[in-house]
């Protein structure tokens, strides 16, 4: 992924208003993140423990979503599997985002969800640069390009859906 700005981050969301964009919290490390191991820029935002944020590049421009989280804690013995990444993680490790859809459906309350890393790094998961955990990958036999277009297929489908 390209380094993003704050203003290219900003005009990017499709599920919120321009105004809701422009107050939400950007990561302020955005210098420091490892640009070419990410799929797309996923944060959570400090302020607001119930929300998280991604951006990604689709068709040659940006698109950003905003998305929401229980906050109900899990049990530290439940497992569950990010349909994104395939990474499985204890407790509350993978979250059920869900997003308002686009338009009128969205205004309306409509939403879809998905099951991910609540952390959203996904894209360092797959490339074994952040460590979910022992027994959290299972070991595969697709090569790590392969692991990156599933991920960036099921992230497709996901925002797909936001717009039907």
């Amino acid at each position: 992924m390209r380094p993003l700005t704050e203003q290219d981050i900003r005009g990017s969301f499709v599920n919120c208003s321009k105004g809701e964009a422009k107050r939400l919290a950007i990561p302020r490390d955005l210098e420091e993140r490892p640009w070419d191991d990410l799929d797309f820029l996923g944060w959570r935002d400090p302020g607001a423990p119930d929300r998280s944020y991604l951006v990604t590049e689709r068709s040659g421009r940006l698109v950003g979503v905003a998305l929401r989280f229980p906050s109900r804690q899990r049990g530290f013995l439940h497992r569950s599997m990010c349909s994104l990444c395939l990474t499985t993680h204890p407790g509350n490790g993978v979250s059920l985002m869900t997003a308002r859809k686009v338009g009128t459906a969205g205004r309306e309350g409509n939403s879809v969800g998905v099951y991910m890393c609540a952390d959203l790094a996904c894209s360092l998961y797959v490339r074994g640069k952040k460590l979910p955990g022992p027994g959290s990958r299972f070991e595969e036999s697709l090569t790590v390009e392969e692991q990156i277009n599933r991920t960036t297929g099921h992230l497709s489908a996901f925002l797909d859906r936001l717009q039907s």
